[in-house]
């Protein structure tokens, strides 16, 4: 088994079940101005298809996307209001622009009459040896030309003025529209308000068809920040400033208010600061930057869980400590796009995204919670159309900053979303030898999730939405005494494991309410979260919990999560939690600190005079004192709430 043979199996069998879903139109929300129109050929009057149209606005220097159509329409939408440059570009063709003011809500219409760049003309022809003729006769032409389009500008827009079609529509747009500026190639009709037969099916109306996804909005799928804009962006910095706190009450209620098995809930009975990260992407001329920082829990908790940081020296824990994504790249204008970046990557690996802001629940199941949540290496996003992208990695290992032995890690991403209710994400990683010590050890996993938007009703007073999302997991280790299946060669060291969420919303996506919950069976407990008994961490272990090859791990778990957004930037949520485990493994009561607190040697057993290196947690202790053991349950319940920002 290797990675090549899983990406073979995994990728036809996904496009195949693309193929056999039926599109099904969904409405979508107009919440700025939008232009649209069609592109011609200015002799022939034939519609000109795959002209690239861009619309810049004037002010904030932000680009739109469009490419026309078999039929040479096109439209853009979602437009802030302002004034707009609009660019018709085919090769072939001069290029033509007009200038437009856009305002909310309004539709404008720009037709393009496009001249091409060598038209064949009888009045080019001039007698054999008279050069002179022959450059006057060219001139002669294109200036039949240019009195031809502006003649054809002055009976279209005279035409639209009348016409029964913006008579009815006209209430879309302001009853003066402006006229395109005067340049020495415009060949673009003034803007009107689009007739209604000119525009697309419901589905497609004020489509971007460029720019990779754009062409619906797909703020609904979990994962996904749910901001239709930025508050503030300019051509060179697009700021982000996040910040989560949550309040947790465990009704196993640990003395030392110390939760363990989470990468989400990690303190009981207080408010706690989850995160706040200040960053942004910077874009100049197709180089690319982004970094976003990272301080409060989950500065410290995540890192925890990287035992490559235990391979050589330098404090690199210390080094990626306050930075969650940082990275720099170029973009290629290759089809709909081909970023080549290097740094530090948030994993897409488990649906659910580290930052909770973008999630449909606040504590995800383990499928999500136990796999990785960043990258180090290099990544590569081509979008060959603007449904689907091709990712290649090649990282330093799995979740690691760090590479742990031989090999690097090779993996990669297919999203493809060919509607904008359907998201498929699949998602493969193999070759990384990425257990510590151990040199022959390798890993394959793969991870794959559909999202369904079943309803979307977006005018409704009640329930306007609803969507589901399915995720499942397979991996297995092999080599160094483990194997993926069990047998002679050693225990098996595997891991399966399953996810399901549905959502609905109500009061115009102001409410929201998400069931749902997963299971994860992990025989070797490679995967599975290791508590933070006496201070434990992923390179420390622990005896109380040990992860030797053969040690199960079957766990479940379900979530009830009530969500508040009256602003598009924040969340109020409350969530209802149980998990479950056929170990003990959740903290109760006495809690999982040592008497004293942590003995600075969280790979030993303890005491409760606080001495360590016990032979067994049953052992004798000096002076009497009895060993020390950590008070897990196999059973979690809980009841949370908090407010979540994003800028």
């Amino acid at each position: 088994m290797n990675c090549k043979l899983l990406l073979s199996a995994v990728v036809p069998a996904c496009i195949a079940f693309q193929l056999a879903v039926l599109p099904i139109p969904a409405s979508g929300q107009e919440s700025f101005g939008r232009v649209g129109g069609v592109t011609r050929n200015s002799v022939s009057k034939q519609p000109v298809a795959q002209v690239q149209i861009t619309a810049h606005n004037i002010i904030k220097g932000a680009d739109h996307n469009a490419v026309s159509g078999l039929d040479g329409t096109f439209t853009m939408a979602r437009l802030e209001p302002g004034a707009y440059q609009v660019a018709a570009v085919r090769d072939g063709f001069i290029t033509s622009t007009a200038t437009v003011e856009v305002s909310a809500p309004g539709t404008y219409r720009i037709d393009f009459l496009l001249a091409e760049a060598h038209p064949p003309s009888p009045e080019a022809k001039a007698p054999a040896g008279d050069p002179s003729m022959s450059e006057f006769a060219v001139e002669l032409a294109a200036m039949k030309e240019r009195i031809a389009q502006l003649e054809a500008a002055l009976r279209a827009r005279t035409s639209s003025a009348t016409s029964p079609a913006e008579a009815v529509t006209t209430s879309a747009a302001p009853a003066t529209m402006p006229a395109p500026a005067p340049a020495p190639q415009q060949a673009a009709v003034a803007p009107s308000v689009i007739p209604e037969a000119l525009q697309a099916p419901e589905a497609t109306t004020g489509v971007d068809n460029f720019t990779p996804f754009a062409y619906g909005d797909f703020t609904w799928l979990n994962g996904t920040p749910r901001n239709k804009d930025t508050v503030l962006d300019t051509k060179f910095f697009t700021p982000e400033v996040r910040f989560d706190t949550n309040f947790i009450e465990n009704f196993n209620q640990p003395k030392d208010h110390s939760m363990g098995g989470s990468t989400e809930q990690f303190r009981n009975g207080e408010f706690q600061v989850e995160q706040v990260s200040v960053g942004g992407d910077f874009h100049w001329q197709n180089i690319r930057g982004r970094i976003l920082t990272i301080n409060g829990l989950f500065a410290v908790t995540t890192p925890r869980n990287d035992a490559s940081a235990g391979v050589g020296q330098w404090d690199v824990r210390g080094a990626y400590k306050y930075v969650s994504e940082a990275y720099g790249g170029y973009h290629f204008n290759v089809n709909h796009g081909l970023n080549v970046d290097a740094g530090i990557f948030v994993s897409y690996i488990g649906l659910f995204s580290y930052y909770n802001f973008d999630n449909w629940a606040y504590q995800p199941s383990f499928v999500s919670s136990n796999t990785p949540w960043f990258f180090n290496g290099l990544r590569i996003q081509w979008f060959p159309t603007n449904k689907l992208k091709i990712e290649p990695w090649i990282i330093n290992g799995w979740q690691s900053y760090n590479k742990f032995n031989g090999h690097m890690g090779l993996g990669g991403q297919i999203m493809y979303r060919p509607h904008e209710w359907l998201s498929l994400v699949f998602n493969n990683y193999g070759n990384g030898t990425d257990t510590l010590g151990v040199t022959g050890r390798s890993r394959l996993h793969t991870d794959d999730s559909v999202e369904v938007r079943y309803l979307n009703r977006p005018t409704s007073k009640g329930i306007d939405k609803m969507a589901f999302s399915f995720t499942a997991d397979a991996g297995c280790e092999y080599g160094g005494g483990v194997t993926c299946h069990g047998g002679k060669a050693g225990p098996k060291q595997a891991f399966l494991g399953w996810m399901l969420y549905n959502r609905a919303w109500w009061g115009r996506d102001k409410y929201a309410l998400t069931l749902g919950g997963g299971q994860m069976n992990n025989p070797g407990r490679y995967l599975t979260v290791l508590p933070p008994i006496n201070g434990a961490d992923a390179i420390s272990g622990s005896p109380y919990f040990p992860e030797s090859p053969g040690l199960k791990a079957h766990m479940w778990d379900t979530t009830a999560t009530f969500q508040y957004m009256p602003r598009q930037y924040i969340t109020w949520w409350m969530e209802a939690g149980l998990r479950h485990s056929d170990i003990p493994y959740w903290t109760g009561r006495q809690g999982i600190t040592p008497p004293g607190g942590n003995t600075g040697s969280p790979g030993q057993f303890v005491c409760t005079n606080g001495t360590t290196s016990v032979a067994s947690p049953d052992g004798t202790c000096s002076g009497g004192m009895t060993p020390w053991n950590p008070d897990l349950r196999h059973g979690q319940g809980t009841v949370s709430a908090g407010v979540m920002v994003k800028f």
